[in-house]
Order: structure tokens, then C-alpha cells, then sequence
């Protein structure tokens, strides 16, 4: 057990509900430790509902590679909650995270507040007594009552792609969706949106940005014989395939390298093609080389392992299933896992064509997981027959590679993604 369990432990009893977005609790908690977040460097703060961590993996890797100090925030975390701050270009430790948790405990004085926000609060006194040169912030969930949107004057602001996700909290409407995660813009500050396949999402991302006067830099990223090329009205870039994998990684690099325009940092040409080539995002899309789970396949098969879980996910999975079966033909086999809050049959639907069977189970340890035996009902009924539940990954996987050869793909939720790196290491 790390250091910082137990207070981990402690400050998710401080408020009844996980999630309750809110920013009055954080503004009392920030200020009773001195209002840390106003004394940051300039801040990079981003909104949308897929690609966030890709784009800040690839921030991240282009500003370190021009030798800056980067602090990043970033959720959830994968295997341990130290993932989620990064100290000017080193995970936090945990005596350091544990003291810092403590000392938010006590400004608390036990009055109700989400675990999201009093660790947010951490991550704000982390970076504003560790010198940096820009701080990467990610949100949590939405945007408008984010405990992250207390920054009132961020150097960029960025929207990823926005579809389908949290409906319960963000609306049931892309428009309604889109327009929380628009809740980040702030008057005179600049903004860079991804490109947004539904029109609804683009224009209401637009008319926010009019109404509270933040001017929106339009650029473009396309594929390329050598990678991709990048252009905006500041400049034109060929650069390398981005180092994370799939298709749709070009256009989360781009929104990257639109970003950095805005900062009062320089990142040259080929700083920025080192970082895009050698950025790193564990989960996404990530080819799983050594581990047990590695060493339990048979020849011939590859491993992958993939976090996504919302209708856009399945749709870029199955962007990059098609690209493999023109690669080498080997055919696609899933295990495949899921929160019992979101819709198994929008992300799978589009992953159906390209997949020969799906092996289902319950994402360990966590209550609100899909059972395997419903996983798999949804997976039949999204159109993969051969769909049936299995007791863990280790059995998913004997189950599925007892062909010839093939590709394995891990996938439908961060939280089983963090388990099997875990179980992995």
C-alpha cells in the first residue's frame, strides 16, 4: 500500500456524492490555502471528451524536448494516483503527494467537498511552489463547473473532440455536451477547438467563443507520404508519424502544436518533431511488448490495449482494425470490459465488422463494472456472435488464442486497462 492511501482513503468520505460539480467548494478550499492557482506559470487548460490526454502527452513531449519544464494534471490515473501530477517533468512521489494531501485535509476542516477537488487543490500547491515553465491542465469531467476551470486567465484553452460521454451529468445532447465543455473559454484568452465531425458541436463551440470574446486559431493537420503536415496562419510543419498509434492521432497533435502558438515559450521546428515522434500516452492504443500477459501468448499473436469506452472510441478502433487488416490480415479478437454507466452497444457497433470473436469480463474491483455475462449479451446484440463471458483477462485471452494467430485487442474502459497494466508489470 503507498504512503498516500490512507489519506486517499480518508478524503473520499468527505462528501456523499463522487461527483457533484461545483466550483464553490474549491474557491473556499483555494483560498484557505492561500490561492495557490493564481501564481502558476501559463497555463494550457483542456476540455473535450476524447483525445485530451493525447493532446497534453504530446504538449508535454514537445515542450521537454525543447528543455522546458513542464507541470502536467492529468485523470484518471491508471494503475497509481501519482500518475495524475507531474512535477516539471517527474511524477510526484509519494511522501511529497501524501504531505501535500494532508495539508489540504487540514485547510479543509472536514467541510464537505469531492475527492476530485481537494486533489486538484494538491496539484495547484504542488505546482505553484516548484518553479516551472508552463503547466498542462487537463479537466476531470465537463468544463464549466470543472474544479480545474478556477484558473480565470490561461494562456490557451482547448476543446478535443466532443461527442457522447457522462451523459448524466454533461446533458443527453452533443450540443448540450459541447456546450459545458465551452465553459473553459475565457474573455480575451485564446482557443483552439479540434475539428468536430458534428456540425451542432462545431457551432456551438463557436458561438461560445463570440459571446465571451475568445479569439479561436484555425489550423490544420493532414496525413502525409512521411507523417503528417501541420499548418496554421503562423507556420507550415512536416513532421513524423505521431509516436502514439491510430489515425486519429494526427489531428491531437495538431490541436498540440496550435496550442503552443499561443504560449510565451519557444518550441522550434525540430523540437516539435522530437516530441511528436517520442510522445507517449500509456492505453491508448498501446502494443503491449513483454509482461506475463505477453509471455502466455502464442507465437503469431499481438497484444493491444486501448482505454476508450464512448461511441467515438469505437469508431476510431475501428478506423485502426481496417488498417491492420490491410496490413497482414490477422483477425481481431477482444476482451472487452465496461462501467455499468456507460453504452456498450455505441462503442462496439462500429467495431462489429472488423471483429471474429469478443471474450467479456467484469473489470475487477470495481462495483459499478458491467458483468461479463451482460458484456457479452450487448456485444451479441451490437452484432459480434461469437461473444461470451469470461471469468478474467488471463482466461479471455487463453480463450481467444487458442487459433492459429492473431491480434488481441484489450479494451471499453480505463479502469480495465489500468488492471491489466497492473496485473501486467
Amino acid at each position: 500500500m503507498a504512503l498516500s492511501d490512507p489519506v486517499l482513503q480518508r478524503l473520499t468520505a468527505l462528501h456523499p456524492k463522487v461527483i457533484d460539480l461545483s466550483l464553490d467548494r474549491i474557491h473556499r478550499l483555494l483560498a484557505a490555502l492561500g490561492d495557490p492557482h493564481e501564481g502558476l506559470p501559463p497555463v494550457v487548460h483542456v476540455a473535450g471528451t476524447n483525445g485530451k490526454g493525447s493532446t497534453v502527452a504530446f504538449l508535454r513531449a514537445m515542450l521537454e524536448a525543447a528543455g522546458l519544464r513542464v507541470h502536467v494534471y492529468t485523470s484518471p490515473h491508471l494503475v497509481r494516483f501519482h500518475e495524475r501530477i507531474r512535477l516539471a517533468g517527474t511524477l510526484i512521489t509519494d511522501d511529497h503527494l501524501t504531505a501535500l494531501l494532508e495539508e489540504c485535509e487540514a485547510a479543509n476542516r472536514g467541510a464537505p467537498i469531492t475527492f476530485f477537488e481537494v486533489t486538484t487543490a494538491a496539484g495547484f500547491l504542488a505546482f505553484s511552489r516548484t518553479p516551472a515553465d508552463v503547466v498542462l491542465l487537463e479537466t476531470g469531467l465537463g468544463g464549466r463547473l470543472d474544479a480545474t476551470n478556477v484558473i480565470e486567465r490561461p494562456a490557451v484553452t482547448a476543446i478535443t473532440r466532443v461527442s457522447h460521454d457522462h451523459r448524466q451529468f454533461l446533458g443527453d445532447s452533443l450540443a448540450a455536451i459541447a456546450g459545458e465543455k465551452a465553459g473553459i473559454l475565457k474573455p480575451g484568452v485564446p482557443a483552439v477547438f479540434a475539428p468536430q465531425p458534428d456540425a451542432e458541436v462545431a457551432r456551438v463551440l463557436a458561438e461560445r467563443a463570440a459571446a465571451v470574446g475568445a479569439p479561436v486559431s484555425f489550423w490544420r493537420a493532414e496525413p502525409s507520404p512521411g507523417g503528417f503536415c501541420f499548418e496554421s496562419a503562423a507556420r507550415r510543419l512536416d513532421l513524423p508519424p505521431p509516436g502514439l498509434a491510430g489515425a486519429h492521432q494526427i489531428l491531437n497533435a495538431g490541436l498540440a502544436l496550435a496550442c503552443l502558438e499561443h504560449l510565451p515559450v519557444r518550441v522550434d521546428d525540430a523540437a516539435a518533431a522530437r516530441g511528436v515522434a517520442g510522445a507517449s500516452w500509456p492505453a491508448r492504443l498501446q502494443r503491449l511488448t513483454r509482461g506475463p500477459l505477453v509471455d502466455r501468448l502464442p507465437p503469431g499473436w499481438e497484444l493491444w490495449l486501448d482505454g476508450g469506452h464512448n461511441d467515438s472510441a469505437g469508431e476510431v478502433l475501428a478506423v485502426q482494425a481496417a488498417v491492420w487488416a490491410a496490413q497482414d490480415g490477422r483477425p481481431l479478437d477482444l476482451v472487452f470490459g465496461m462501467l455499468g454507466s456507460k453504452e456498450p452497444a455505441e462503442f462496439l457497433r462500429p467495431l462489429a465488422p472488423h471483429v471474429r470473436r469478443l471474450r467479456a469480463v467484469a473489470i475487477p474491483g470495481e462495483d459499478a463494472s458491467l458483468p461479463a455475462e451482460a458484456a457479452a449479451a450487448a456485444a451479441r446484440a451490437a452484432g459480434i456472435a461469437d461473444a461470451e463471458p469470461a471469468v478474467d483477462t488471463a482466461a479471455a485471452l487463453a480463450s481467444i488464442t487458442q487459433a492459429d494467430r492473431g491480434r488481441a485487442l484489450i479494451c471499453g474502459s480505463l479502469y480495465l486497462a489500468g488492471t491489466v497494466l497492473a496485473e501486467n508489470d
